[in-house]
């Protein structure tokens, strides 16, 4: 299969072009700089030069390809709006090319936001609708085309993807307690944030792709749900600094942007996908991970 992959090197596009290469796949990767490119090449990927805004050159990808896995995301967390609309008018874009085609859109999602005061599982619905909701609404968008002759599926990732380069929501909570001099949780910490190590993940893309029906929700979740008091502990280990409690009203104040998603609960189950795709994880839990020193250095 030739597959088209945006976010090609990113935290887990990167991941995932490894695992599509390692098992015979041919991967085109969209790359808006010289270094993704150069990255990308050397790891013999064909490179599709343009960014998410290049609605043109997103057209192309999925055109030429046998499917597509949609990984990139602006992630500005100042201007949500704007991240927002890039990822409706991706999805809509690449969406349109493959109607009627059988072949396959993978696209990221998340676990934050359904607000269920329980783990989020496979089957409960994304309340994020329209074009100004979270992600654009991206999800429930992809999932209707799932009638109109798309393989959709929909990749809820973790909000701890975590191991060796993680410059994600671990390296944010690491970087917020280095500045502080502390380790603050939120609250008393009892909320769990669910995690997956980024060599599983990866692999749970690569299982969807080749063989997940339309319509299909999984959760890419090896860990259902950390407390996050034990994630500021080892966090402090880790940087040998004291761990606090902040209060929810001085979250975001304290720890920055990370403290408005720290103070949530994203737990959520993971038994539908396991079965579904035959997947097992195991790479390192998020503890084993914080336990050493890459986190750290």
């Amino acid at each position: 299969m030739r597959v088209f992959v945006t976010g090609a090197s990113g935290w887990i596009g990167s991941h995932a072009v490894d695992e599509f290469l390692a098992t015979g796949h041919e991967v085109l990767g969209l790359a808006r700089s010289d270094a993704s490119a150069a990255a990308l090449e050397a790891k013999g990927v064909e490179v599709l030069r343009g960014d998410l805004d290049d609605l043109d050159v997103l057209r192309r990808g999925a055109e030429s390809t046998d499917g597509t896995v949609h990984l990139a995301n602006k992630h500005d967390f100042v201007h949500p709006e704007v991240s927002n609309a890039a990822e409706r008018a991706a999805v809509q874009t690449i969406g349109e090319v493959l109607v009627g085609s059988g072949r396959p859109l993978l696209i990221a999602g998340g676990l934050a936001g359904f607000g269920l005061g329980r783990p989020v599982a496979e089957t409960d619905v994304n309340p994020a609708v329209g074009p100004d909701s979270a992600r654009g609404g991206a999800e429930r968008l992809v999932l209707d085309l799932a009638g109109h002759g798309v393989r959709s599926l929909v990749a809820r990732f973790a909000p701890t993807v975590h191991g060796t380069g993680d410059h994600g929501f671990v390296a944010a909570l690491v970087a917020a307690a280095r500045a502080r001099g502390a380790s603050g949780h939120v609250g008393d910490g009892a909320h769990r944030w669910a995690a997956v190590h980024v060599t599983d993940a990866a692999r749970a893309v690569r299982l969807a792709v080749e063989g997940a029906p339309a319509g299909s929700v999984l959760h890419v979740v090896a860990e259902e749900g950390v407390p996050t008091r034990d994630v500021a502990a080892a966090i402090g280990r880790g940087l040998d600094v004291p761990v606090d409690s902040v209060d929810p009203v001085r979250a975001a104040a304290e720890l920055g942007w990370i403290g408005f998603f720290f103070g949530q609960d994203v737990s959520a189950t993971n038994d539908r996908t396991r079965a579904l795709l035959g997947w097992e994880p195991t790479g390192p839990t998020l503890a084993e991970d914080l336990a050493g020193r890459s986190y750290f250095a």
